[in-house]
């Protein structure tokens, strides 16, 4: 969970991890650091208040939180979640907003424009989790909510 809360920081900063791995004048090598955040590698707390200062952020914000679930929602991981994207532009919720602007770079990302409906990957679940401040399971309920969820 640590190594989530990693990757979701570096994220939220705009980061990719040869960007930390310059910032950082090499102390946190790329390939060191995507180990951390798969879990595939400790980190020393030394090192993660390093790592803290560098994001500029506390040391407890790179610490999973007691409300982290690390799975996806059984209603998640049993389907792929697909988002309505037309219904989702006619939403006025700021996190409607947020989930917009979230997905509009996913898009950019995948090359997919169809403008209809977006599947929503696991890893996408989880960074919008994290800039939303919820739980998986509260995303989950939040986008029923907000009846984006395509069927």
């Amino acid at each position: 969970m640590v190594g989530e809360r990693l990757r979701n920081i570096r994220l939220q900063k705009g980061l990719s991890l040869h960007d930390v791995q310059s910032a950082s004048k090499m102390e946190f090598k790329a390939s060191v650091l995507g180990a951390y955040e798969r879990g595939e590698r400790s980190i020393s707390v030394p090192r993660l208040e390093r790592l803290a200062r560098l994001y500029q952020v506390p040391v407890d914000h790179l610490l999973p939180r007691s409300g982290d679930k690390t799975e996806i929602p059984l209603e998640m991981s049993l389907e792929k979640l697909r988002i309505d994207l037309r219904q989702l532009e006619q939403s006025d919720d700021p996190d409607g907003m947020v989930l917009q602007r979230y997905l509009n770079l996913v898009q950019i990302r995948r090359n997919d424009f169809n403008g209809k409906v977006l599947t929503i990957r696991s890893d996408d679940l989880r960074v919008l989790a994290s800039v939303l401040d919820l739980s998986l399971d509260e995303l989950a309920q939040r986008i029923e909510e907000l009846g984006v969820k395509a069927s």
